[in-house]
Order: structure tokens, then sequence, then C-alpha cells
């Protein structure tokens, strides 16, 4: 499932972006979840207050109050750069300003269906390809798109009612899921994950600080590290560090 945010100022065009989504969704079987924002004010908020992020914006330049570019910008200068960019404009001139925020598609309105429909089936292959950078999960009744890079840890959840209970937790909020944490450690372990304790599989990108039998995460989380693990995991993390070229905190 993608996440797509519609920005305009205008309910007609909001509406109209909405449809051809959900048209493209009957006929392709991608998933897609919406929220409508009538301002780039309201979109810029959004992330502002940390809240979960989008995989697909669609930005109408031309509105009231911050327009669509300053509305990139802003989103873009608060470090979200994988967020795909589709402008829609009545005038081509914006086009060049556009490519200061790193745009997928600029298109010129109006927008037939046909078209719009084509740029985003392209963009959903584009995430397709980058399969190494994402990964789905089942949470609930959803199928949810996470960037490895937003994911912090997975973990086994206590549960006396749901076998193999997860927590797949992201900088943005802890997903419920299920699974074999071994397995995905096997799935993960090129691609900067580390599995420091039975049931604990940690992003390295997101460590703050080892301690003597403990990781500090970026979100302020303590997790424990396995003692037979304890070794393995400073060893580890140690020539991490050197490939990055970086000196790590430890106690």
């Amino acid at each position: 499932m993608y996440r797509v945010a519609i920005c305009d100022d205008e309910e007609k065009q909001r509406e109209l972006v909405k449809r051809t989504l959900i048209g493209l969704s009957i006929k392709t079987n991608i998933e897609f979840e919406m929220e409508l924002f009538h301002s780039g004010e309201q979109l810029a908020a959004h992330y502002e207050r940390g809240e979960v992020p989008f995989h697909i914006l669609i930005l109408d330049v031309e509105m009231g109050g911050m327009n669509g570019i300053q509305t990139a910008r802003r989103i873009r200068e608060l470090k979200h750069f994988d967020e795909q960019i589709i402008f829609l404009t009545s005038y081509p001139q914006y086009m060049v300003e556009s490519f200061d925020v790193i745009t997928f598609q600029y298109l010129i309105k109006p927008v037939a269906p046909l078209l719009l429909e084509e740029k985003i089936t392209k963009l959903c292959q584009y995430f397709q390809a980058q399969d190494k950078k994402f990964m789905v999960i089942k949470s609930g009744y959803d199928e949810v798109v996470l960037r490895y890079d937003d994911i912090i840890a997975i973990e086994v959840a206590k549960s006396l009612t749901i076998k193999s209970k997860l927590h797949v937790i992201t900088k943005a909020q802890i997903y419920e899921s299920k699974g074999i944490i071994a397995d995905y450690a096997a799935a993960l372990k090129d691609s900067n994950f580390l599995h420091i304790h039975r049931s604990i599989i940690i992003n390295l990108l997101h460590v703050k600080k080892f301690a003597s039998g403990s990781v500090l995460m970026s979100n302020g989380m303590e997790l424990p590290i396995g003692r037979s693990k304890i070794k393995e995991v400073k060893d580890y993390y140690t020539k991490y560090m050197i490939m990055k070229g970086n000196s790590y905190d430890s106690i």
C-alpha cells in the first residue's frame, strides 16, 4: 500500500485526483491510502508534527499562501528526501524552479486521468524496483510499505492470543505484525540490520550508543543485547563504523 498526499486548494481538483487513483487501484490492484490537504501549510504542518510520511506527494503549484514548490521545499528541509513528487500546474514556466526540490513528474493542467494513471503506475514500478530499500509488512488488514532506513528495530512482542507477534518500530509509529524474527534477520542481514538478541533486530543506522549490555537507539529506546552476542555485536558494529569512516560511542 502506498501513502499518497493530494494537496490542492480546489476541492474539485482534489476529488478528481482521488477518483483517478481509485480507478487505477481497481484496474491494477495497487492499493493507495490517500489523504487530502487543502493548502501547502496544512501538508507542511503534517510533516512538522512528525506524523506518518507519504510515498507520493501530488501537489498543485498555484495555491494561495504557500505554493506547491514552497511546500515541497519545506518538506525537503525537514530531511524527507524519499517522497516522490508530482506537480500539477497550468503554467509550464514553473518547471525549472521545481527541479530544485527533486521532482518525479511535472504535469500541465488539465491533466487527463489516463495520463496521471500512467505516471502513477510508472512511479509504483520505480518503488518496486527499489525492493532492497523497502519492506512490505502485513499490519492488521493492511499491507504497509516501509523504507528500510525508517525502521529502527523489529522485536518479538509478548502476546497470549497472537502467535509470532512482532513489533516493527519506525520513526513515525510502531506497527503490529506477525512473523518469525529469524526469518527477518536472514532477509535483512545485508542491509545494515543486526540480530542483537534472540528476540530483537536493530537497524545500525539508528544506533546512538552501545553500553556493555544494551544499545541506545535514535528514538530513545534502550534495547538489551543477548549475553552470548555482546562480542559479536561490538565487532560487527566496529566494522560497520570503519566502513562508514566514523567513530562510535560506547561505554
